[in-house]
């Protein structure tokens, strides 16, 4: 228990002292944002900054941040170290970048920023890779809760039905300005998500069950590496590259840049302590790694979610955390189709004031996410967990690039330099020894990713030595 409270104040200082600092680096000001200089009713739309907070929770913190997390625990307590300065030093200031970014860029998604810090090159690359992920991100995000809502239902409602209600759902808040229906729901959504990581907490005390302390080693039953493992699976309560994509959503929608931290370093935040919560959860409530890794390979995650959260609270206390699950991915799949369509709008220039333009493009990407439905859910898993760390990883080596343009010093930059190399060599050596990648040794996976994580990283160095600072300063 000692751990899991050093770890949730670790983060609530990094909130306070290191957020303020990546504050001070990008330096916001009064310039009028894009909400305010031209809304237009369906994107763009000014929203009050508690309100625009919580949206953006809830766009990040799908199933991510309690399914990562849970899957992530089995390597044991080492789990909490990744979450605690993954999400402080990289995936807080990865969402705060790329909130602020688009902001001081008219809300562009992040293809279009990775464009203009990286050349067209990359930003076509960008274009499609991000659109793919988004599309597996509905994908993965309508099947879990769909799986979850069939456990508690009527036979006849099976995990079909509900996967055609979700769709319908993703249809309807795709289309609709952001202030009709996201932005009506998500704040009851958040009390729902919120009241449920306090709920499993309190039953963990009350329980008296015990949260493992603090211990470096690696406590996978099956002995799986830590490095690149854990830090692929545990994406979205630590760092995770879907957050660059919900980002110029509510950057479509801030009052005030000096809003940022709250909206974009403080969503990351409280996302990481519902991490934490699952992690800690995961291993008290089945008492060894072993036993954990157990239930989610006979329960699956779904299972293992509603297993603890009737354990814990009983059926009305569990009911109520069981519904903040279900609410986490279905808030997370709708603004992940949404920003898929935004994306192609950006890309070839559709406006997206008219209905039947919007109708063009949601159309099509809901009929493709509907096929990847009917995949093997820990495939489709798998394959959005290295794309997402993939793309946070470049992400950040934009955002540093941005940053020796426009930060009072260049060398500033080095606050998401460092983090995009780290993610450099997690994202390369994962798809080289990965089932789902090239399958080579851990001795040449690791050698590898090293080498190309310092090369892109002296490169970076090169690039940005050589730029003229006000050529592209925003």
């Amino acid at each position: 228990m000692i751990t899991f409270i050093c770890a949730i104040i670790l983060l609530i200082v990094g909130y306070f002292l290191y957020g303020k600092l990546t504050e001070r680096v990008f330096r916001p000001d009064d310039r009028p944002t894009p909400a305010i200089d031209h809304p237009d009713g369906v994107d763009y739309v000014p929203m009050k900054t508690w309100r625009v907070f919580l949206i953006q929770l809830l766009n990040i913190a799908g199933t991510g941040p309690i399914f990562g997390a849970l899957m992530g625990a089995v390597f044991g307590p080492v789990v909490f170290l990744w979450i605690v300065f993954g999400a402080i030093l990289g995936g807080a200031v990865h969402d705060y970048m790329s909130g602020m970014i688009s902001v001081r860029l008219n809300g562009a998604s992040v293809s279009e920023i990775v464009g203009k810090y990286l050349g067209t090159g990359a930003k076509q690359v960008m274009r499609v890779f991000s659109v793919i992920l988004l599309i597996l991100v509905g994908a993965v995000f309508t099947t879990s809760p769909a799986a979850l809502l069939a456990r508690l239902t009527p036979e006849w409602m099976n995990t079909t039905f509900w996967v055609i209600v979700i769709l319908i759902y993703y249809f309807m808040a795709t289309l609709l300005p952001i202030d009709k229906l996201i932005g009506k729901l998500y704040p009851i959504f958040g009390a729902v998500l919120l009241a449920m990581a306090v709920g499993i907490v309190g039953g963990l005390i009350v329980g008296g069950y015990q949260i493992p302390e603090m211990q470096l080693a690696n406590l996978h039953p099956n002995g799986q590496p830590v490095w690149p493992f854990m830090f692929i699976t545990v994406a979205c309560g630590a760092i995770s590259g879907f957050h660059a994509t919900q980002s110029p959503m509510m950057a479509r929608c801030l009052k005030t840049e000096k809003d940022g931290r709250k909206v974009f370093y403080g969503a990351m935040i409280t996302e990481s302590v519902i991490a934490l919560v699952w992690a800690a959860a995961g291993v008290a409530f089945y008492g060894t790694t072993g036993g954990l890794q157990n239930a989610l390979e006979e329960l699956g995650q779904s299972g293992v979610v509603y297993d603890i959260s009737v354990s814990l609270l009983g059926l009305a206390g569990g009911a109520l955390a069981i519904v903040g699950v279900v609410v986490c991915p279905i808030s997370s799949g709708d603004t992940a189709f949404r920003s898929a369509r935004l994306t192609i709008a950006d890309w070839f220039g559709i406006d997206q004031s008219k209905m039947r333009k919007r109708l063009a493009i949601t159309i099509p990407l809901l009929a493709v996410g509907a096929v990847l439905t009917q995949l093997d859910f820990d495939i489709v898993w798998r394959y959005f967990s290295w794309s997402n760390q993939t793309l946070a990883m470049i992400t950040l080596w934009a955002a540093a690039m941005y940053l020796v343009y426009n930060a009072e010093k260049s060398w500033y930059s080095i606050i998401c330099a460092v983090p995009a190399t780290f993610m450099t060599g997690v994202s390369c050596t994962y798809i080289l020894m990965a089932e789902e990648g090239f399958r080579l040794s851990g001795a040449i996976s690791y050698l590898v990713g090293a080498v190309f994580a310092l090369a892109c990283a002296a490169m970076f160095a090169v690039k940005a030595g050589s730029k003229n600072r006000n050529q592209l300063k925003k």
